[in-house]
């Protein structure tokens, strides 16, 4: 037993260090984004800046924060995060609610559920989608960025088999004071599955913040595309009438500072976010791991 509970210290040793590498590797490039936007212009051109600004200055975020164009895609960004992530995980939950249900109370299960797996196998493609996102009206319209990706199939599974782990008894007792359906998934399910439904919504949310491709293809004007495109497109080649600078402009300030004090606002909503529902987060994670 002395010798089964030192190899656990041990192993509890080494994981708790691999995984405390993995999280300093993972914390040290933003470390080095902010310190380059927060040095100097001769310190970032020449690459002298490491964890630590050189030269301290705020004027990259100033510039950042009075660029009209940037300020616009962020709002975009914002509201396609918080609009899509409701309606996805509004649909994620009706959907999963309904094919929970075995045959005897779903009739015609089996045909839908089907349906939900051929769509996670075969995908249209990109230009049937594109045609499909045109023919709707949709281009250069928020909804572009929401409908087209408001269902995600494998969050549906994620969230039935979590809705499988219900206790029937529950369901049943609202059953016979004469609750409905959505009686039963907003007032039942929806509290007991806060773990899961927090889970979803994080990655739901990272996934609308970070998706950029989408907003290149569907919008065709400056005023209509997220900051993930606004950022991909100036860094990718820098334009400086894109954030509304003139050449003059850069005398005290590196292209480097700017672009990194774009990046690291454009990451500081998701960091801000992810606090609020860690405890969920973590829960979510092992809910479902362990049967009895």
């Amino acid at each position: 037993m002395l010798k089964l509970k030192f190899s656990n210290r041990m192993f509890q040793y080494a994981n708790h260090l691999f995984l405390s590498i993995v999280a300093i590797l993972c914390i040290l490039p933003m470390i080095h984004v902010l310190a380059v936007s927060l040095s100097s212009n001769y310190a970032t051109t020449s690459f002298l800046v490491k964890l630590w600004p050189i030269g301290f200055t705020w004027d990259a975020y100033e510039k950042a924060l009075n660029s009209n164009n940037f300020l616009v895609a962020f709002k975009v960004s914002i509201l396609r995060t918080v609009f899509g992530t409701l309606i996805s995980m509004t649909l994620t939950m009706l959907a999963a609610y309904s094919m929970s249900k075995d045959n005897r109370y779903f009739r015609g299960r089996t045909v839908y559920a089907w349906f939900f797996v051929f769509t996670m196998l075969f995908h249209g493609g990109l230009i049937p989608t594109y045609l499909v996102v045109q023919k709707a009206g949709l281009m250069n319209s928020l909804w572009a960025l929401i409908l087209p990706v408001a269902v995600n199939v494998f969050n549906v599974v994620l969230m039935m088999n979590f809705f499988r782990g219900i206790p029937k008894e529950l369901e049943e007792a609202a059953a016979i004071d004469g609750a409905g359906h959505f009686r039963v998934l907003f007032t039942i399910f929806f509290p007991i599955s806060l773990p899961s439904i927090a889970t979803l919504s994080l990655f739901t949310m990272v996934f609308h913040w970070n998706s950029w491709f989408d907003g290149m293809i569907y919008m065709n004007q400056a005023n209509k595309i997220p900051l993930a495109t606004f950022l991909q497109a100036l860094i990718a080649g820098f334009d400086y009438t894109q954030i509304g600078l003139n050449p003059s402009d850069l005398e005290n300030l590196s292209e480097r500072s700017l672009k990194s004090a774009l990046i690291f606002i454009g990451t500081l909503p998701i960091l801000l976010v992810y606090p609020f529902l860690q405890k969920y987060f973590v829960k979510g994670m092992t809910l479902g791991s362990v049967k009895e």
